[in-house]
């Protein structure tokens, strides 16, 4: 009886505790399940692994890192290096990596509700745990080693460093923050989205620590040391490439936000109009399971109680009062606002993994008004378990594990094998008749 108690005493005091690891597990499972199988490895997954199986064998090391679909730009070389333990402890395996990214989609999970639960609280990062567990799209990306895949993750410790930094005056987050907003940046270029949010928190504190007079020094040292590794990780390996190159990616780079290309587009009113079809596209996409129709209600849903939800703390006391009684979800909306807004500026088609850098954002939402709706009595709670639920089932109908594998790994491997019979050691070349792919998947088993 003694012992009975003790263990009910147990799962009270540690119930967010339990149902974490719960939700992390089933992340795990959704992720690692026959991932070899399911893995995409097509030529941008090739040539990244057969970037790092040269420095590797040949030592041969990068200063630079991928290219870029849109722009012809140049990534930095960050990915490659964080793939390299990954592909040495693998043996020059694929998966090696592959694991590596869906272990960052587990963690991602997990700090989704440890950092959530300090801006929406408990419940609602909780709930936005779970949902990012089981969101088809996140799933899908986090089975395979690829630069985008990795983004979520050290955006939302970029986010969550200039919070600590804004809001606990803890400045040596900024070191952490130099660090992982460089493999923002390194992972796509649309991680420089992310950083007119990181910005706008800078100066926030530092007109703070201007008026206040406090840990001026503190301050100064920890934004030397921060942007120290930025320049260090990111600016100096682009210069030293494009001193050597006639600073070809400076050139794609200006075309490219200059719109000389027709990609960006800066007229307000074409920004503006496109917040809304970004809004419902990242809704429907990230969290209603591609679901177009219920997804354009939820994010009708979460526009009205986030707008009602202003109106009313601001009529009640002020704009500055609803920052200082709501940081967190302030924090939140403005990552979520202010990324949509540049996002909306760019004029080609946009594909899922270009929202990583505000990836988690839509989860924390749908969390935080699931955890309003919660409180709302017994009927509060049966609605919330009725919409998590339809959530979940929207999410299970798109799940990548409902459908048969693409084998693409061992296919590649058995391509390359089959030209290698062939060519008798013999001199021979590669050429594809492919619009979308390249040789480097089967040159990297060759």
């Amino acid at each position: 009886m003694e012992k009975a108690k003790r263990v009910k005493k147990f799962l009270q005091k540690n119930n967010y505790l339990i149902i974490l690891i719960l939700i992390l597990l089933l992340a795990a499972f959704l992720r690692f399940w026959r991932l070899p199988e399911y893995m995409t490895f097509l030529g941008d997954e090739g040539r990244d692994a057969l970037a790092v199986k040269r420095m590797i064998v040949d030592h041969k090391f990068r200063l630079i890192g991928p290219v870029t679909s849109v722009g012809n730009m140049y990534l930095g070389p960050l990915y490659y290096y964080l793939m390299l333990p990954a592909m040495m402890i693998s043996r020059l395996s694929p998966v090696g990596p592959a694991v590596m990214v869906a272990l960052l989609s587990v963690l991602t999970t997990a700090l989704i509700y440890f950092y959530g639960r300090e801006w929406v609280g408990g419940k609602a990062a909780l709930m936005a745990a779970f949902l990012y567990a089981i969101s088809p799209v996140v799933i899908n990306y986090s089975r395979s080693s690829w630069n985008p895949n990795i983004m979520p993750f050290f955006a939302l410790v970029s986010v969550y460093g200039i919070w600590r930094v804004w809001q606990k005056k803890q400045f040596w987050w900024l070191t952490i923050l130099g660090v992982s907003l460089s493999f923002v940046v390194q992972s796509h270029w649309l991680g420089l989205l992310l950083l007119p949010t990181i910005g706008l928190f800078w100066l926030m504190t530092f007109i703070e620590v201007l008026r206040t007079r406090e840990n001026r020094k503190k301050f100064w040292l920890q934004n030397l040391f921060g942007f120290g590794f930025f320049l260090l990780l990111t600016v100096a390996p682009l210069v030293w490439f494009d001193l050597r190159h006639g600073f070809l990616n400076t050139q794609a780079f200006s075309k490219f936000f200059t719109g000389q290309e027709g990609v960006v587009n800066l007229e307000i009113a074409s920004v503006i109009s496109n917040l809304w079809i970004l809004t419902k596209n990242v809704f429907t996409r990230l969290v209603a399971g591609k679901d177009i129709f219920w997804g354009n209600w939820l994010a009708l849903m979460v526009v009205i109680l986030v707008a009602l939800k202003i109106i009313r703390e601001s009529l009640l006391a002020s704009w500055h009062r609803f920052i200082t009684r709501n940081p967190g979800l302030f924090l939140i909306l403005i990552w979520f606002l202010v990324g949509f807004l540049f996002l909306g500026t760019y004029q080609q088609p946009l594909y899922d993994h270009y929202f990583g850098f505000l990836s988690p954002v839509p989860f924390l939402l749908v969390g935080w008004i699931l955890a309003m709706i919660w409180h709302g009595r017994l009927f509060g709670r049966i609605l919330t378990l009725f919409l998590l639920a339809g959530l979940l089932l929207l999410a299970v109908k798109e799940l990548p594990l409902r459908y048969p594998p693409s084998y693409q790994l061992p296919k590649t491997q058995a391509i390359a094998n089959f030209i290698l019979d062939k060519a008798e050691n013999k001199p021979f070349n590669l050429a594809l008749v492919a619009e979308r792919n390249y040789d480097d998947a089967y040159a990297f088993f060759m």
